[in-house]
């Protein structure tokens, strides 16, 4: 069955899905959502590029960094832990610049946080020596080191909302087509920007990361000593929720070309939005780590 049929089935057995759930479906659904299909994803066969794909210089810019983290460190035992590597190119990158630095190469632990078996496949082309892989950061104890992602938050899915009369939910029904609903907000929702000190005025559509606070969470109990490097498309509230974003930040990209609508080319197509670092700032505070 398609996925976009096992998504209508589902909107018919249980009613309209919050556009999160929908999102989640379309890019992680088993063996046939977008990141765990085994179609094609990164390159020139694929929809998008990152920045590993285009330069080693990338990777080396990194590694001197990571370099950096180990001497303020103390030049101890280091783990690199990286969030979906990819291709695994930047990994590769990385590595390769590190290895010149015999005494830090020699201690060196390379962990790839990778859920996707067909994203494994294509990492384990490139990567021979010290990586492996896991399914969580609940798999690395004592990580003293650093933590990083490329271009990995911005496709955790998204709530979207709208600012009416009170803030409303946006929900994914289906009536011979796809359809959008707006229904009111939870309270998790409302309080993201309370906290944020945001008022969005009447009209505005935007995006919530709720999972890029988990996220935050998540790595702060985990991460003993050291550093997060965090690589994305995103901005500043401050950027974000101003009058020329009254639309949002979603996107979608396929075949290098990008559009608007995540109701088409459903489990083939990428769906991103923008991250809001004052948002990972505000709850990295909260959580133990400083900026």
């Amino acid at each position: 069955m398609l996925l976009k049929q096992i998504i209508i089935e589902r909107i018919k057995k249980e009613g309209p899905l919050s556009f999160r759930d929908f999102m989640e479906m379309a890019l992680y659904y088993p063996e046939l959502g977008y990141y765990n299909s085994n179609i094609n994803k990164i390159g020139e066969d694929g929809d998008f590029y990152t920045s590993a794909n285009l330069s080693e210089s990338f990777g080396a810019m990194i590694a001197r960094q990571i370099e950096e983290m180990w001497e303020i460190l103390e030049r101890k035992p280091f783990k690199i832990v990286e969030y979906g590597a990819g291709t695994g190119l930047l990994c590769r990158d990385i590595l390769h610049y590190l290895k010149n630095n015999t005494k830090l190469y020699e201690h060196l632990q390379y962990c790839i946080i990778e859920k996707s078996e067909s994203m494994r496949k294509v990492e384990k082309k490139h990567l021979f020596e010290k990586v492996s892989w896991h399914n969580s950061i609940q798999e690395i104890p004592f990580i003293n080191g650093c933590i990083l992602s490329n271009e990995v938050i911005d496709n955790f899915s998204v709530h979207q909302v709208v600012m009416e009369e009170e803030l409303k939910e946006i929900y994914v029904g289906y009536d011979n087509g796809f359809v959008e609903l707006y229904q009111p907000a939870k309270k998790e929702l409302i309080n993201y920007f309370k906290t944020l000190k945001v008022q969005l005025p009447k009209g505005f559509r935007t995006e919530i990361n709720l999972e890029a606070i988990s996220w935050i969470k998540e790595v702060s109990q985990f991460l003993r000593k050291g550093y997060i490097i965090t690589i994305d498309y995103g901005s500043l509230s401050s950027d974000l929720y101003h009058g020329g974003r009254s639309t949002g930040t979603l996107l979608c990209y396929n075949k290098h070309q990008k559009n608007e609508n995540p109701y088409e080319n459903i489990g083939d197509q990428d769906i991103t939005s923008h991250i809001n670092f004052s948002a990972l700032g505000r709850w990295g505070i909260k959580y133990g780590i400083d900026y």
